[in-house]
């Protein structure tokens, strides 16, 4: 079971971002004498050269104070909520931050679109980390909130006593993120069909962790994410047909949270690829996240998802029809991605939450006519 995260800036400081890339580098040293060995060692070899104009003091300071900081922190519960530091990074979208693997770039929504979404950042450069930190037997990571929140009953270690190390590998590549407008979000969500609607979404959920013997207090997600995760597998789908990656080599990452939750109103998505090539990715994602390509896109997605090739049956499914699941007008000819692809194993989608469909226009967040 691996646990991917993203490598994101924490300050605009250059010697502390510099001191961050340098880590495995800099953070063996145990003391002050270490450490100026290791820099003066390193100088002679005409490596870390962009360190050579600071002093040994101020670098050390920086060392010891993020040793500290691990160590502290190594246990703390606060370190699985992996996806609110992102969000924030996201959506400020401050430049001061970039570095040489994460470069951020805002652009305008694309036009007819400016009331749904508040901002389009393009991630020109990112890089995720990926490390096995354990596995599952019979449900699979996508069945709780967050692979972070795994509860350590559900979740085997990878050995007997706790590991020093796990494996791990990184991957850069480049992504859109996407953020939807919060006010336009908010008046949508208080439609009376759409809190009936959620109701139902719970009790659909309340049936598939009962045949799982799961909590069902746990891992329970609204019609916000439901709109989210079902219009990222509705972009990627299209974009995969002109971005020049397949379909499993994009992924998303969803960011729902309700004004009322902590840590919220979270509101936006993010689809990504990434490559384990030293250079990573080669453009051919972000290129479309530009107002113009990007508004075709999103058009083009959102009338794919109108009519599917297995309607009416696709658009009448819901979960309490057949067999236990977690979707309802959705299949594999409309909104359903490659495992690999999606964070939720093609469960909480519903293209009829997007766009009208031949079943039902009282949900549709997307009219027919932009405005």
């Amino acid at each position: 079971m691996p646990n991917a995260q993203f490598s994101i800036p924490i300050t605009s400081n250059q010697l502390e971002q510099l001191v961050n890339q340098n880590w495995t580098i800099l953070g063996k040293a145990s003391n002050f004498s270490a450490l100026d060995a290791v820099l003066q060692a390193f100088f002679a070899m005409g490596q870390l050269q962009e360190l050579s104009k600071y002093t040994t003091d101020k670098i050390w300071a920086l060392v010891e104070q993020k040793q500290l900081q691990q160590q502290s922190n190594f246990d703390d519960e606060s370190v699985r909520d992996l996806k609110t530091p992102e969000w924030q990074i996201f959506s400020a979208a401050d430049p001061n931050l970039n570095t040489p693997d994460f470069q951020l770039r805002t652009v305008n929504p694309p036009s007819g679109y400016e009331n749904y979404f508040s901002q389009v950042v393009l991630v020109e450069r990112l890089r995720e980390v990926r490390a096995l930190i354990g596995f599952t037997r019979i449900q699979s990571p996508g069945d709780f909130i967050d692979s972070g929140e795994i509860l350590t009953e559900h979740r085997v270690p990878l050995s007997r006593s706790k590991p020093k190390w796990v494996p791990a590998s990184e991957v850069k590549g480049e992504g859109i993120f996407i953020q939807f407008k919060e006010t336009t979000l908010h008046q949508w969500e208080q439609n009376q069909l759409l809190q009936d609607y959620e109701r139902q979404v719970f009790d659909a959920h309340k049936k598939w962790c009962n045949v799982r013997s799961l909590d069902p207090e746990k891992g329970k997600f609204g019609v916000r994410y439901i709109l989210l995760h079902s219009f990222a597998h509705a972009l990627m789908r299209q974009m995969a047909l002109e971005c020049g990656y397949n379909a499993a080599s994009l992924k998303e990452r969803i960011y729902s949270k309700r004004p009322e939750e902590e840590g919220g109103p979270m509101a936006g998505i993010l689809i990504y690829t990434a490559a384990p090539d030293s250079e990573g990715t080669l453009g051919g994602l972000v290129s479309l996240g530009e107002p113009k390509i990007l508004g075709y896109h999103i058009d083009q997605a959102l009338e794919q998802m109108r009519l599917c090739a297995s309607d009416p049956l696709c658009a009448e499914h819901t979960p309490f029809k057949g067999a236990t699941s977690l979707h309802w007008a959705a299949c594999h000819a409309c909104l359903f991605s490659p495992e690999t692809s999606c964070e939720r194993g093609n469960k909480y989608l519903d293209r009829a939450v997007l766009i009208p469909t031949v079943l039902s226009a009282d949900l549709a967040f997307f009219p027919e006519e932009k405005t």
